[in-house]
């Protein structure tokens, strides 16, 4: 019965963040992030809520694979388990930068260091539990357009930096 309750605490787990980012800074998306330049190929506002549940989910419950293979928060599972806390971390922190502080020069910093960490996390999951290293692909191609839209939105609103 316990093992139901640990798949969905890790599988809900980053879904806590991503909501808190959007409740706290969603008052800046129509204000502030609508008047921003933007390259023809940005996804749909609508897009961003529906990526980012299937990604937190994919995310989460591949988290808990992973943990679950190590035998819990065992010494096996600092690494693997500490570089997803990381890239969470840094997951998490980019709306507030983004969107909060209008700041892209770190929200440009903090999703360069997020890309790092999360390559960083499939290539330490992958020799534990295959499967949820590639549950974190379709993570790693929304990162890469996001990382992309970064760099563009920063290069292309200098004014804003």
């Amino acid at each position: 019965g316990r093992m139901w309750a640990y798949t969905v605490g890790f599988t809900v787990l980053p879904h806590v963040g991503g909501f808190l980012g959007w409740f706290l800074n969603r008052k800046e998306i129509p204000a502030w992030y609508e008047k921003l330049k933007k390259p023809s190929w940005c996804p749909s506002r609508k897009m961003f809520p529906v990526a980012w549940t299937v990604l937190y989910t994919g995310m989460g419950y591949a988290s808990y694979l992973v943990w679950n293979d190590l035998g819990g928060c065992s010494s096996k599972a600092i690494v693997p388990l500490g570089l997803y806390g990381a890239q969470l971390a840094l997951n998490w922190a980019w709306p507030p930068f983004f969107f909060g502080a209008h700041n892209l020069n770190m929200a440009l910093i903090d999703i360069l260091c997020l890309d790092g960490l999360a390559i960083g996390t499939l290539c330490s999951w992958y020799r534990i539990n295959r499967v949820a290293a590639l549950l974190l692909l379709p993570y790693l191609g929304w990162l890469a357009m996001a990382t992309c839209l970064t760099i563009r939105v920063w290069k292309d609103n200098p004014e804003q930096k």
